[in-house]
């Protein structure tokens, strides 16, 4: 996949109508300070497009890149960021699971795990809700980078174990700094577009 246009079309906040898209979607999930942002700017080439804050939560509503005039990045608010209330919490899992209900375009959910750190039960709900919502989750472990070489292996296969992911079940390691994975996500996301992936 080559990006050659990027807009930031549609921003949706607690109580916004989602767009009726025409084009298929893609969305990217993931706990607050995952490296969501910066995923999402690696892959559209840009180096701030998405917004990237210190402060994680920061992102309190879905936004939608139409990417080529092909496909929207549909980036949904991070979760299990233990600084907002209860309460925003909840508006947040809502916005969420509006999206995930009623989007027509939807064709594939980006899970984002650090690669560092066992999933957590905010990770593994969200995991086990997007399955149950008829959705096959596509990992990516991402933080690459900060790993050696020789931990990857087993970073990997806690996550796997975790999630309970079968042999089928794709996991991409990545990072946005060397780019190591995005190749891969590239690949899926031409499946999408030639329907290959549905």
């Amino acid at each position: 996949m080559v990006i050659k246009s990027v807009n930031l079309e549609t921003v949706c906040g607690i109580t916004s109508k989602l767009p009726d898209n025409a084009l298929p979607e893609v969305a990217f999930a993931g706990k607050s300070n995952v490296g969501k942002s910066s995923l999402i700017n690696a892959l559209m080439n840009r180096k701030s497009y998405a917004r990237i804050s210190q402060t994680p939560g920061k992102t309190q509503t879905i936004n939608f890149y139409n990417v080529n005039d092909s496909m929207y990045f549909v980036d949904l608010p991070g979760y299990g960021y233990a600084g907002v209330s209860v309460e925003v919490k909840a508006k947040w899992g809502k916005m969420i699971e509006r999206y995930l209900h009623k989007s027509r375009q939807l064709r594939l959910v980006f899970l984002l795990i650090d690669i560092r750190h066992k999933p957590g039960i905010n990770d593994v709900e969200m995991y086990d809700w997007i399955v149950n919502n008829g959705f096959k989750p596509v990992i990516i472990a991402t933080k690459l980078d900060k790993l050696k070489r020789s931990e990857v292996a087993k970073c990997v296969g806690v996550i796997r174990q975790t999630l309970k992911l079968k042999e089928e079940d794709i996991l991409i390691p990545f990072s946005a700094q060397t780019k190591v994975g995005r190749d891969e996500i590239y690949t899926l996301l031409d499946e999408i577009l030639n329907g290959d992936l549905i």
